[in-house]
């Protein structure tokens, strides 16, 4: 398995995504984005998507060349028309505006829509933490979870993620999290690999527990907790699909599927501007609080994104290949 350069990944991500449609600058951002995954060992929102993206923009499920429509309809509301593209791009032609509303009002909400699905949440809160503000993501996916006690598919993995500034320009806490008990992907990893999965992580089409990854994908995935996380993804289904302008889980069609109507999902931020210096203080007192037991910290603290990664023969094949190298 050969061990390759980030800067590699994203050199080629880039040519790959421009070589099937996307404009210089979209390409750009999005091989930013399977960079920052990849350096972070979170290949399933990482160049585990490269192709499929390939294949939308020539498809037209995704535009390429969109160019995404910012209002502010209120002081501290942002919105953002995706117009069928790249959720990434929409993000950063909002993200100047939606901090200024933030430190205007103390406080303000960022809501895409008609937009790609957006792979790794953490991508989107980080920058917003290393603006200064505190920032709570979530979004929704195709429907692969269904209600506690019941077998019919309502919601996606509907993940969730929350990062905080540290004052300094960097990040004192961050976390990315589906609200079910795995992501999607480590599902349909172990079926391609033909590994069982532990017990707990999802049900078969009648409802029953199984360790069969061709079961549960023909079945639906458990809520992390149980009813508990089946609440969070909820929540975030409210704020995405309801709220920002995005479709129902249910309606959703499946992400990586070459052909189809775009995705028109949403994604659902808010920006708070922590103020006062105070809380930064509070912060790292809390910080030492959590450190206390060995081995114990604050969420993504001590991390260092890694200059390489480690590919799979055939996904680094691939690769190249959509890249023309």
């Amino acid at each position: 398995m050969p061990i390759i350069e980030i800067s590699q990944i994203e050199t080629l991500s880039q040519a790959a995504l421009e070589r099937h449609g996307a404009a210089p600058g979209i390409a750009a951002e999005m091989a930013r984005a399977i960079a920052w995954a990849e350096a972070r060992d979170n290949r399933i929102c990482g160049l585990y998507y490269l192709e499929s993206y390939c294949q939308q923009l020539q498809t037209g499920r995704v535009q390429g060349h969109a160019a995404p429509k910012v209002t502010r309809p209120r002081p501290g509301e942002i919105c953002v028309d995706a117009a069928d593209g790249f959720a990434q791009p929409a993000f950063a032609a909002a993200l100047p505006e939606a901090l200024e509303a933030a430190r205007e009002n103390g406080i303000a909400s960022l809501a895409i829509h008609h937009a790609h699905t957006c792979t790794a949440l953490g991508y989107f809160c980080q920058q917003i933490a290393e603006a200064g503000a505190l920032g709570l993501g979530l979004t929704n996916a195709s429907p692969i979870v269904a209600a506690p006690g019941g077998k019919t598919r309502v919601i996606g993995t509907n993940p969730i993620s929350f990062a905080v500034p540290d004052g300094q320009g960097g990040v004192a806490m961050i976390f990315d999290q589906s609200t079910t008990t795995v992501a999607l992907g480590r599902i349909t990893m172990a079926k391609a690999e033909g590994e069982p999965i532990p017990e707990g992580w999802a049900l078969d089409a009648e409802g029953a527990a199984t360790t069969d990854p061709a079961a549960a994908l023909q079945g639906s995935l458990t809520s992390a907790g149980g009813y508990k996380g089946w609440g969070f993804g909820l929540m975030a289904e409210i704020l995405a699909a309801c709220l920002a302008g995005g479709v129902l889980s249910r309606d959703v069609k499946p992400l990586k599927a070459p052909e189809g109507e775009p995705h028109r999902l949403a994604q659902y931020f808010v920006l708070i501007d922590p103020g006062e210096r105070a809380f930064f203080d509070r912060m790292a007192q809390l910080a030492e609080v959590v450190a206390t037991d060995p081995g114990s910290r604050m969420p993504g603290q001590g991390k260092v994104p890694a200059d390489t990664a480690e590919v799979p023969d055939a996904l680094w094949q691939q690769l190249q290949d959509l890249a023309g190298a």
